[in-house]
């Protein structure tokens, strides 16, 4: 089975070979991704239309790439998938619509698959983790805890209730004056600073609520910053590290939790899984901190190679190769449409940052 994978859900334009051989072993066969940095640096964040027009402008060559890459041509391809949501809609538009005008066109089967499916399932790709598993998901735009039980079965078992992760990430180092993108120069100017010089809180922690919260967080930035401004390059490598010293303590505090649940549900799991995805997951101290507490807790480790961790269209097109084996979601897939909100998890109650468009706690 080899499948074409396309993926413009936000900054990234990616394209992906993944194949699966007789002995059901996956191998990423190409994965190109062209970024979008440099067009959205200079907004400090992300700007919708230039995404959207970039896709267009990109999305051709880099799928030719990708095939080349691979040495695979259409007729080798047995199905196409693409993520149809959540993200950016103008770019959903011009990913799966291609998808589509190529799948017609060489008679191939489409697959809409959900971008954090994608995130979801990549550890199989690439460690092959057996379900069931939890799956602690960060991203710019969603910072969940989900159970995973397979294929096209996942609950929801914690959200922000406010800003994801990624996004406060963003923001402090936007309040900073540094760089986008902002979590990994957070990161880099962290490493010379004193995380205790900072008092900030850990939100939710201690709290039975399980869900997540980084407003407050992101306000104690602002205020501490603007209380010694102007700021000197210690000052805000102070900032960092006590800023992220606080998210560390607080993905502790609410992911223990999600792993003690996990016992109690699966007492029979001798080596339960805890996921770490999604672009945050690159951060070095937050991998350490959930490293350490899954050691703890007796719980294996899995963190993805950054560069499946971040948007890429492997992730997606290993989603299409699972739903293809389950035999799930793609018989109307040409009728599908784009969808800027798409909860992986539609059963657990809404709340801000579930996927939902006008969510509320």
């Amino acid at each position: 089975m080899r499948v074409l994978g396309i993926e413009t859900s936000c900054d990234e334009t990616a394209a992906s070979v993944v194949a699966l051989d007789a002995d059901s072993a996956p191998e990423i066969l190409a994965n190109v991704v062209f970024s979008q940095i440099e067009e959205h640096a200079v907004f400090g964040g992300v700007v919708p239309e230039i995404a959207a027009r970039a896709h267009v402008e990109a999305l051709d060559g880099i799928i030719e790439a990708a095939l080349a890459d691979s040495g695979t041509s259409l007729d080798d391809i047995d199905a196409v998938a693409a993520t149809a949501g959540p993200g950016l809609v103008g770019g959903l538009i011009v990913g799966l619509m291609t998808a589509k005008a190529i799948a017609a066109a060489a008679g191939k089967t489409l697959i809409a698959v959900n971008h954090l499916e994608g995130h979801a399932l990549t550890a199989r790709l690439t460690d092959n983790v057996a379900f069931p598993y939890l799956l602690l998901l960060v991203s710019g735009g969603h910072t969940q805890i989900v159970l995973v039980r397979g294929v096209g079965d996942y609950q929801r078992w914690a959200t922000t209730i406010d800003d994801a992760l990624g996004e406060a990430f963003d923001k402090t180092a936007k309040m900073l004056g540094l760089p986008y993108p902002g979590g990994p120069n957070v990161e880099k100017a962290a490493r010379n600073g004193d995380a205790t010089h900072f008092a900030f809180p850990r939100p939710m922690k201690g709290s039975a609520q399980p869900d997540f919260s980084f407003s407050g967080l992101k306000t104690a930035v602002r205020q501490a910053a603007s209380a010694i401004a102007p700021l000197g390059e210690q000052d805000v490598a102070d900032i960092c590290a006590s800023f992220q010293a606080a998210v560390s303590d607080a993905l502790a505090d609410r992911v223990s939790r999600a792993l003690k649940r996990f016992r109690e549900t699966f007492p029979d799991e001798a080596q339960p899984t805890l996921v770490v995805a999604g672009g945050v997951a690159a951060n070095a101290e937050i991998k350490a901190t959930l490293h350490t507490l899954c050691a703890r807790h007796g719980f294996a480790f899995v963190a993805p190679p950054l560069k499946l961790c971040s948007d890429n269209a492997a992730m997606i097109a290993w989603a299409g190769i699972e739903r293809l084996r389950a035999d799930l979601g793609h018989e109307d897939a040409f009728d599908f449409a784009p969808r800027s909100r798409w909860p992986l998890d539609g059963v657990s109650a809404p709340v801000v940052g579930s996927g939902r468009r006008g969510a509320k706690a």
